[in-house]
């Protein structure tokens, strides 16, 4: 079925600097919020933007990824007319079975966009928090008549050289794109969420796929192709939130933010832009007469008897008598006993923190709690 726009969604990532949150799924899958995946967000936005074409381009911890995207149920995009297909990487006549960078995963498959004759091609991260409707982005690449529309967001200077950094005109227009400068010239950061028009797509990963080098990439390679050839590249302005959740730092403060201020809008019964993800089936949660909770998130299937400050419980999560969890984020499954205090801390799923256990007494660092270790 011909489609205006198809999205591919870039899901392979295995997330090194979340430590051991990575050690057996993709960096996508990690969880998030009390009930989420990170990969929920972007597979929301693109259900409740319409779009009805998605490939999902799994590598690293593939089969469990693909288990939990399945047709893509959970965000209502196996209905009529829609479709989520997971896209593994397969031999690329080479013997090589990974992809080789962001533009070679999409390269790969331009067997499956093709079946679809797109006029347009979405390019997502399954990685990032954040709420954002794509029919308004589709909407200005096509009033500018774009080759490649990127959309962007101002981020503090001293984060600006993790990203890749656009300097534009008052047209939007883009004049220069950095790759992660040392020295960065402006603030306005890719978050790599790319509308091409196909036929320009294509014509630049053939191009592309013709140099002889071992990774071919959007930022490093394409998009400073694409400029110096003097196409038709604009920028996006987002201003909503957008996080990159690649460290446990920022995992950590994410979370955090959600409690602090809820610029999701996670918590907010209102909201007609839902996030969809799997439910847990789990019973109703318990809060005993013993409990002490104050702004937290407490999900399906806890069991509260000890004190909670200022954290994200996930599904059937036991907290004991007199255990105290402060500024956390306590993954599935995992008991807390009695007597134990836990701040500032992620801890993994199916975790027991032993009774009276103290687990970082340390206000400036975060920690990651996995069966023995503790990593900050």
């Amino acid at each position: 079925m011909k489609q205006e726009l198809v999205a591919m969604l870039l899901a392979g990532g295995r997330g090194v600097r979340l430590s051991k949150l990575t050690k057996s799924v993709a960096k996508p899958a990690v969880f998030f919020g009390g009930k989420y995946r990170i990969i929920d967000f972007t597979l929301s936005n693109c259900a409740n933007s319409a779009i009805k074409t998605i490939g999902v381009l799994t590598q690293y911890e593939g089969a469990s990824l693909t288990e939990y995207i399945g047709d893509g149920q959970k965000w209502g995009l196996d209905a009529n007319g829609s479709s989520c297909v997971v896209l593994a990487p397969g031999e690329n006549g080479d013997g090589c079975y990974f992809y080789n960078g962001t533009a070679d995963a999409i390269y790969r498959n331009l067997s499956f966009i093709e079946k679809y004759e797109p006029e347009y091609v979405l390019i997502l991260s399954g990685d990032h928090v954040y709420k954002m409707d794509y029919t308004k982005m589709l909407h200005f690449h096509k009033s500018k008549n774009a080759d490649i529309t990127i959309s962007a967001i101002n981020v503090p200077i001293k984060e600006a050289s993790r990203f890749g950094i656009i300097n534009a005109n008052e047209d939007y227009s883009i004049y220069e794109f950095e790759e992660k400068p040392e020295n960065p010239k402006s603030t306005l950061a890719s978050m790599g969420i790319y509308i091409f028009t196909y036929k320009k797509l294509k014509e630049y990963l053939e191009k592309e796929n013709k140099n002889d080098r071992k990774e071919h990439d959007f930022g490093k390679h394409v998009l400073p192709t694409m400029l110096k050839d003097n196409c038709k590249m604009f920028v996006y302005p987002f201003d909503g939130y957008w996080q990159d959740v690649g460290t446990l730092d920022s995992l950590w403060k994410t979370n955090m933010d959600l409690l602090d201020s809820d610029e999701l809008g996670l918590l907010n019964p209102n909201s007609t832009w839902k996030i969809y993800t799997q439910d847990s089936y789990s019973p109703p949660q318990y809060i005993s007469s013993s409990a002490t909770v104050s702004n937290s998130i407490i999900n399906q299937g806890c069991y509260i008897e000890g004190n909670v400050k200022h954290s994200v419980i996930f599904n059937d999560v036991k907290i004991e008598k007199n255990a105290k969890v402060i500024d956390s984020v306590v993954l599935p499954g995992s008991i807390i006993k009695e007597g134990a205090c836990v701040k500032k801390c992620i801890i993994n799923q199916n975790i027991v923190i032993d009774a009276n256990a103290v687990v970082n007494d340390d206000d400036k660092k975060i920690c990651l709690v996995d069966g023995g270790e503790v990593n900050g």
